[in-house]
């Protein structure tokens, strides 16, 4: 059965997407059979995978609330081959949020519909919108762990308590496996004094919850998706790709740690 990660941060601009796409494009590399869920309207992950958002048949919002079948809503990303599926979204998702509210067992939506598939899959990793809304609230009852990207600033690490905080209640209330898979800092500049000293105290806070990788700050990660592609396809030689690359090995390691201690 495969693994759910969700990623997630209801502050904006922490690279969550970024991080979804490049991460589900380094696991694919890695041979990893793999599921990435876009679930927010804005549908970066799924343009960042090179698929038009407004084309789009059939999305996360058709399967959320019109129970059309998992296959009818899948995209094939090809590359770095051999790929990984995609569920797509697009602002029709935004309609999921007003629509879930009227459906019994609203926020377990997704953990359902996750049920019929996750056996195709070693990891699914969900793309959460930056919001605690109820798209949120099912990717965290839906998935065994949250991967956390935050930008060494002060103000992500005010965001980051509430974030725990809504963590600690899905647990206690409606996901009680619910774990934290790490931990991840993003758009990291060594330059910056202000970084260091963030990423300081998160380690000395969190200890091994944070990620050993780090993710620089890095003009080929920032270009990509405005090709459709992953840094790993845009560039696999530059200091992005081969962060995410060293990201994938450690979520792997972690992720086989937890599996053989189980």
């Amino acid at each position: 059965m495969a693994t759910v990660i969700a990623i997630a941060n209801q502050k904006g601009g922490v690279g969550k997407t970024t991080t979804a796409v490049n991460l589900a494009a380094a696991l694919a590399y890695l041979r990893r059979r793999l599921l990435l869920i876009d679930l927010d309207p804005q549908g970066n992950a799924t343009m960042g995978c090179g698929i038009d958002k407004y084309g789009l048949a059939q999305t996360t919002c058709d399967l959320l609330l019109n129970d059309v079948p998992f296959a009818e809503c899948l995209q094939r990303v090809t590359e770095p081959a051999p790929g990984f599926d995609l569920l797509p979204a697009n602002a029709d998702l935004t309609a999921a949020e007003v629509g879930l509210l009227e459906l019994p067992e609203r926020e377990r939506r997704l953990s359902r519909l996750l049920s019929n598939v996750v056996a195709a899959y070693e990891l699914v990793i969900i793309d959460c919108p930056p919001s605690l809304n109820m798209l949120t609230l099912n990717a965290l009852v839906a998935a065994h762990a949250v991967l956390i990207p935050i930008q060494c600033e002060y103000y992500a690490l005010e965001g980051l308590s509430a974030l725990l905080e809504t963590i600690e209640q899905v647990r206690e209330s409606r996901n009680p496996g619910l774990y934290i898979a790490g931990i991840l800092r993003t758009m990291y500049d060594p330059r910056n004094n202000l970084a260091n000293q963030v990423s300081t105290q998160l380690v000395a806070h969190f200890k091994d919850q944070v990620y050993h990788t780090i993710i620089p700050r890095n003009v080929r990660v920032a270009e990509a998706p405005s090709h459709g592609q992953s840094v790993l396809t845009y560039d696999p030689q530059s200091r992005g790709a081969l962060a995410y690359l060293a990201l994938a090995s450690e979520v792997l390691r972690r992720h086989d740690k937890r599996c053989q201690a189980a």
